[in-house]
């Protein structure tokens, strides 16, 4: 175990994934922010700078863009082709008991079973086939010793909704996620059994 932690969080320069960067950031911890990842040339130059200046990375993790897309085939570039393509590239730098956490809303986690919002669908598709995606890279997660979570809030472009979790309170859930000595497959924030039996 190093004394400094290497963490990567995508979609931290606003919103969630600020709030997660600010409480990962401590003297134990080193924060990197991710560019815009469904850029291939950028996604490779941040894992290339991470491999050439700390040689591993301990933990990754996957939040959601400041601007979600509503174009369908746009919105599964940045949420699901994009996430897939920065894990790919992480994964050989993160050692054993490295960490990969997968951010997603209540609403694309439970998508179709949970109807949504006019216009949200190609959002709430296209986070879930990231999350799928996510899923279907467990195997290779658990040859290599890396730990997975997907942490899934109640929200929907940042707006939360009853009972509703404080941007600070999802922000610790995915930074104690990705802290915690235990390995939760899937964290609910905001109440997931709530939103299911939600009307």
């Amino acid at each position: 175990m190093h004394d400094t932690q290497i963490a990567l969080v995508t979609g931290a320069s606003r919103g969630i994934g600020a709030e997660v960067a600010q409480q990962l950031a401590h003297p134990g911890t080193r924060v990197i922010n991710a560019p815009d990842i469904a850029d291939e040339t950028a996604a490779e130059s941040v894992i290339a700078d991470i491999r050439h200046r700390f040689g591993r990375l301990d933990t990754l993790i996957l939040n959601a863009p400041g601007v979600l897309e509503h174009d369908a085939r746009a919105a599964i570039r940045v949420n699901r082709d994009a996430q897939r393509r920065i894990v790919e590239l992480a994964m050989p730098l993160m050692p054993i008991g490295g960490r990969v956490v997968f951010v997603t809303s209540h609403q694309a986690h439970f998508y179709p079973h949970k109807a949504v919002p006019k216009g949200y669908a190609p959002i709430a598709a296209s986070m879930r086939a990231g999350e799928t995606a996510m899923y279907g890279m467990r195997y290779e997660f658990n040859r290599r010793g890396i730990h997975f979570t997907v942490v899934s809030g109640n929200m929907i472009d940042g707006a939360y909704f009853a009972p509703p979790p404080s941007a600070d309170g999802f922000a610790a859930a995915v930074a104690g996620a990705a802290q915690s000595e235990y390995h939760p497959g899937i964290v609910y924030v905001g109440g997931g059994s709530q939103y299911l039996c939600s009307a």
